[in-house]
């Protein structure tokens, strides 16, 4: 499979290098490290919210740094965790002396590499460290990867939660009970035309046919746990969104945000097609959309599929995610 890229084995290095020296004035990366942080961080006077977890799934984690959304995140190799060392260097460098808020996303290896990062950084002067655990997707109760849910594109919605709150001056309990308030009201479910194909591997990471699809797929190069055959989008869109509404049960007449997301290789004019029947299930479950967001947001490296995100919002959470922001993959 041909990719833009020189040796496999320095992809990531090369990657944060070449996302630091795009904008220089808003990121800066620790030295001898996989972590991202801030330019101007540690930002004084305000909880430091921080994220990470495998590469591969750009723009999250370090595109979401800057004004509003994350004061730094760590890149771990290709969907694989980053190291509990490294994540205890970034809760140093962001922690201002009013706590640092980490957003993990459920799967065992960052789950556990960020417990014992903040354990380290704590044994070095950090004195309150909180940790939210985001378990949006539908599809799978367990997995090889989790215990629970695994967390998925609702991720960035608790991004974008919590780093309001924080740039607004909430303290850390506070910044804490409103991310777990969005996690709380935010599903997702997925599907793959394609697998991805790593660049150690240099192949696609599960055999699809070419006129199958999967249903309930990771962002790890996981199959799906239903394989079918291709659909129209409007089938696909009935089928995803259906699944994340049983799930969620919103009351008739409540306000929602979508996420129409794209895993790393579906071109936009695709995704737009599946919000336009999204929206129409919205209308016909007589929801209210109060945004409705559409693009590659949390991918799979080169995935061609997409996944669709529904969350409830009240006044509370629409201010937050309504707030200013101003980060290289997203501005309000």
């Amino acid at each position: 499979m041909k990719k833009l890229i020189n040796d496999p084995e320095d992809v990531v290095d090369e990657m944060l290098d070449g996302m630091e020296a795009g904008y220089p004035e808003r990121l800066r990366r620790l030295d001898g490290t996989n972590v991202m942080v801030r330019a101007d961080a540690p930002v004084d006077g305000k909880v430091a919210v921080v994220s990470g977890g495998g590469s591969g799934h750009e723009p999250t984690h370090a595109g979401y740094i800057g004004d509003g959304m994350l004061d730094g995140a760590a890149a771990g190799e290709v969907f694989t965790s980053p190291t509990a060392d490294e994540l205890s260097e970034m809760i140093q460098a962001t922690d201002s002396g009013e706590g640092v808020l980490c957003v993990v996303k459920n799967y065992e290896g960052d789950v556990m590499n960020f417990e014992t990062g903040a354990e380290m950084a704590e044994m070095e002067g950090v004195d309150q460290i909180e940790q939210v655990v985001v378990n949006d997707d539908v599809a799978v109760e367990d997995s090889l990867y989790t215990s629970g849910r695994r967390g998925v594109a609702g991720t960035i919605l608790v991004h974008k939660v919590a780093g309001a709150a924080a740039d607004r001056g909430d303290d850390l309990e506070e910044v804490a009970r409103l991310a777990e308030k969005m996690i709380d009201n935010v599903r997702t479910m997925g599907t793959a035309l394609t697998s991805c194909v790593t660049p150690e591997k240099g192949e696609p990471t599960f055999d699809l046919g070419e006129d199958e699809i999967e249903l309930g797929i990771g962002i790890h190069g996981e199959p799906g746990t239903e394989r079918v055959d291709i659909m129209p989008a409007d089938e696909i869109a009935e089928e995803l969104t259906g699944e994340v509404l049983e799930d969620l049960d919103p009351d008739a007449g409540d306000e929602v945000v979508t996420i129409v997301n794209g895993m790393g290789g579906t071109p936009l004019m695709e995704l737009f097609v599946l919000n336009r029947k999204v929206q129409e299930l919205m209308d016909d479950h007589d929801l209210e959309v109060w945004d409705a967001m559409v693009g590659d947001y949390m991918t799979s490296l080169d995935m061609m599929g997409a996944s669709i995100t529904v969350a409830t919002v009240d006044d509370e959470l629409k201010e937050l995610l309504g707030a200013e922001a101003d980060t290289p993959a997203l501005k309000r």
